[in-house]
């Protein structure tokens, strides 16, 4: 009976004890971003008892007193949170706002967009999802699963990957590192080579779709990609990081940050270095990069910080697409390159790229009082470098020296011998690389009044002067004494040695001023906000070859363009679950540089308009505990676009002019698009170790109106002739694709170690064609050649584990794991001669098959 007694009191204390006890678990996350922060403190408030958050920023504690009622949730550089647990099992996602002195000013610079806030169509990706999916990837592919993106490496050069958003290539994307603009100021591209690396620095890169929350005087057409690197907030420590993958491909890095020192410095660095062979042949690279960010908090009113990074490159180029049957015929099958030789047993790659654009920025952050602050960033970029090709004085081609068949590489050494022959010491062929160098300088400020507690003023200034330096030069005379040129009117004849300018050599000047004013509304549930930007361009050209020195056309006047900018928008919060968002919004942004000069020279188009864009949203977003989503619709007229068309005049029999006059030029006015289109992503959390992402982008981007009456001009401004009708209107977008989806599933099979698959599912790709070269009549239109549909697999691993004390990670990536066979870019072309783009007439570039690579990161 004792025993039994003694049992039962056992048993009723346990129960008791139990009752007294409780367990605790969620996820820590920044504010949104869906970024875990690990190693975020826990703490029963009014105890010492706590944990810190894992990998994912999952946390559980357990024997918590039952008559405890908070804890508090703490993070470097994030506004601590007080959270209720009153017997709450699971806590869910718990969001710390951003605190670090000069990292939220960074983002109002940035324009980044907060979640349940800024009305805009937006995704976010952080720092942890970069480390575990960038393998070999670049910046662009590693936005591949979010909605209205389409991303390619073309041809799989190092750094030569591209991005469309909602249709729109990068001229119509607008890109900044930190709120600096890095889009080329002449034409708009980006080229990605430039800053790869950088994602060992990046916290965070933020797409806000269509006209997105920017404040620089004019945004761009179709998105902004935002990419903010570490700043003061990071914690003090560093990584070392060695990584090993296909063809060869070996990455060393190192960073280190010394936090928030005592004496309030803090600093961070990053070196590292990337080289391999390329998947397809004559693809081999290396690559530098550096970077550091060096901050001082002055006093609690002022902070300073200067950041510089750049990428020093060299790599080779698949520079020229090919016909489908090529590839099939090509015994290297998809590796297939046509753009490179071999010169004494050595590889060259005769189309190459080479480049090294460093770019630096102080910022200055000025709390002024509680209510109003200045942000300023003045920052400059110098680059250096080009592309490489191959040159002739016309007697031979270039592709009749291959080493074997068609598909073989070039033969430098037969050129060498041919170059030999020559009786007077000319270069019969060679090599020349195409230059462009610039120098450009600019300065972003933003200035914030809080006029009361909902309503904020901000102002803002986007000045920038750039020099854009082009020229072509030789770079290998093959053996022989000297190269011929008479392109420059002011040296004819010259002997060129290597180094020496060749065919061109003209500057672009572009100036810009731009200013905008911003009114932000929150109060309870609503946030709106209004705004209002202007700008004038400015650009001048400078051309040394086709003008004589004494003449004053070898360089224009400033031509000025005014562009201005109305947007605004607001959002809803119905209440913690649901909200709703709209914004409309219309601007004009200048012509292209290249629309605004006709026939590579000095010759002004009078005629050159601004593009003009008329854009819409409409947006509902789902939160729980468990799940999030977000659908929204979106339409973008494009009208007047940059569209122009040099050709010659003897094959064009639409014209009678003087013989003498070979070059004409057509300004084509009235070339309008449309894209509209539909965008749903969704995050489902059942429990801290699963998680499972997707999407889904249905649009339709079409050609809106016929043109007629384009008129043809010579270089005397005399209109000559008309192009016939462009029946266009219902014409499909080529060059992306319309109709994307995806599907990301993590699962953490034990603490230590996560899984992942990625599926990304790409349909009605049309391919890229001219719509002045279409054959559509009045009778109907034909669309360029669809590119099959197709669904590419990812696989990822991610071992969390101890070296001593000291944390360290394993990464593994397999991208193309089934070694699927598929088209990511095609030129659209007539294979049976009917008029009709389609298959066997298109040139293509196929999508890298299987690669994986592995390294592992130990951080101290």
């Amino acid at each position: 009976m004792k025993r039994l007694l003694l049992v039962f009191g056992i048993v009723c204390f346990g129960a008791l004890w139990a009752q007294a006890q409780q367990t605790i678990r969620g996820n820590v996350m920044e504010a949104g971003s869906d970024e875990p922060l690990i190693g975020a403190s826990i703490l029963v408030v009014g105890s010492d008892q706590g944990t810190i958050t894992d990998f994912d920023g999952s946390f559980e504690l357990s024997n918590i007193p039952n008559n405890a009622t908070e804890v508090k949730v703490s993070y470097i550089g994030f506004e601590s949170k007080i959270v209720k647990i009153s017997g709450q099992m699971d806590l869910g996602v718990i969001e710390l706002e951003l605190s670090a002195i000069g990292l939220k000013q960074v983002e109002i610079v940035a324009s980044v967009a907060v979640d349940r806030k800024t009305p805009v169509a937006v995704s976010t990706i952080g720092r942890t999802f970069i480390a575990e999916n960038a393998s070999n990837q670049e910046y662009p592919e590693l936005l591949k699963s979010t909605p209205g993106v389409y991303a390619t490496k073309t041809g799989g050069g190092y750094g030569d990957s591209r991005i469309n958003v909602r249709g729109f290539n990068s001229t119509n994307v607008a890109v900044t590192i930190n709120g600096v603009p890095v889009n080329d100021m002449e034409n708009g591209r980006v080229y990605w080579s430039n800053w790869a690396g950088l994602t060992d620095v990046t916290r965070s890169m933020q797409v806000q779709r269509g006209l997105g929350a920017s404040k620089v005087a004019v945004p761009s057409v179709g998105g902004t990609v935002n990419i903010l690197t570490n700043t003061i907030d990071m914690e003090k420590g560093g990584s070392v990081f060695y990584g090993i993958g296909n063809d060869n491909y070996r990455k060393v890095s190192f960073d280190y940050s010394s936090g928030l020192t005592d004496n309030n410095w803090a600093f961070t660095v990053l070196a590292s270095k990337i080289e391999g062979d390329g998947w397809a042949e004559g693809l081999n690279f290396e690559g530098y990069n550096y970077f550091f960010n060096v901050s001082k908090v002055i006093n609690k009113k002022h902070t300073l910080s200067l950041t510089g990074f750049g990428a020093p490159q060299r790599h080779g180029q698949r520079q020229n697409q090919q016909t489908i049957q090529s590839f099939r015929n090509a015994p290297q099958g998809l590796k297939y390159n046509a753009d490179y030789g071999y010169l004494n047993g050595q590889l060259v790659n005769v189309e190459d790229n080479f480049y090294h654009k460093p770019q630096f920025s102080l910022n200055h952050y000025w709390t002024i009082n509680s209510t109003s602050d200045l942000s300023t960033a003045i920052y400059a970029s110098t680059g250096t470098g080009g592309g490489g090709g191959t040159a002739t004085d016309g007697s031979v081609g270039f592709n009749e020296f291959r080493t074997g068949d068609q598909y073989s590489p070039y033969d430098l050494d037969a050129i060498v011998e041919k170059n030999l022959t020559s009786q007077d010491g000319h270069a019969f062929a060679y090599l020349r690389a195409s230059r462009n160098d610039h120098k450009w300088y600019g300065m972003l400020s933003t200035y914030n009044k809080k006029l009361s507690n909902d309503f904020n003023l901000l102002a803002g200034l986007d000045l920038r002067s750039y020099k854009g330096i082009h020229f072509s030069e030789v770079t290998d005379l093959l053996g022989a004494d000297y190269a011929l040129d008479d392109n420059d009117i002011n040296n004819p004849n010259r002997r060129l040695k290597v180094g020496d300018k060749r065919d061109y050599a003209n500057d672009g000047i572009v100036l810009w001023e731009g200013g905008y004013l911003q009114g932000e509304y929150s109060s309870g549930p609503l946030s709106a906000f209004l705004s209002l930007s202007a700008s004038n361009t400015s650009y001048k050209r400078i051309d040394y070859y086709n003008y004589l020195d004494s003449d004053p056309l070898q360089e224009t006047d400033f031509q000025n363009f005014f562009g201005y900018q109305i947007k605004g928008g607001a959002n809803y919060n119905v209440n913690k679950n649901h909200n709703f968002f709209a914004n409309l919004g219309y601007f004009e942004k200048a012509p292209d540089f290249d629309a605004v000069f006709q026939n590579f020279r000095n010759d002004i188009n009078a005629d050159a308009e601004n593009q003009k864009i008329l854009s819409f949203e409409l947006g509902y977003g789902f939160r729980s505990s468990a799940f999030k989503a977000n659908i929204n619709v979106y339409r973008t007229t494009w009208n007047d676009r940059t569209f122009t068309k040099s050709f010659n005049a003897q094959d064009d029999p639409n014209t009678v002019i003087d013989e003498s006059l070979a070059e004409l030029f057509a300004n084509i006015l009235g070339v309008n698009a449309i894209h509209q289109g539909v965008e749903l992503d969704f995050v489902y959390e059942p429990t801290t170790r699963f998680t499972l992402r997707g999407m889904l982008s249905i649009g339709d981007w079409t050609w809106d109106e016929n043109v007629d009456g384009v008129s043809i001009i010579d270089e005397r401004q005399n209109v000559v002739g008309t192009i016939p009708t462009l029946f266009i209107k219902g014409l499909k977008v080529g060059d992306a694709a319309q109709t994307t989806g995806s599907l990301i599933a993590d699962y953490r099979v034990i603490d230590d170690l996560k899984l992942g698959i990625t599926y990304n599912y790409y349909a009605n790709l049309y391919a890229e064609y001219d719509p002045i070269d279409r054959i559509s009549d009045e009778n109907g239109i034909v669309q360029s050649w669809k590119i099959p549909d197709v669904g590419v697999f990812d696989a990822k691993a991610v071992f969390d584990f101890k070296i001593g004390t000291l944390d360290a990670s394993l990464y593994a990536n397999v991208n193309n794991l089934f070694n699927e066979e598929y088209i990511t870019d095609a030129q659209d072309g007539d294979g049976d001669g009917d008029g009709i783009g389609d298959a066997a007439g298109a040139r293509v570039f196929y999508g890298l098959g299987r690669t994986w690579t592995t390294g592992l990161k130990i951080r101290f």
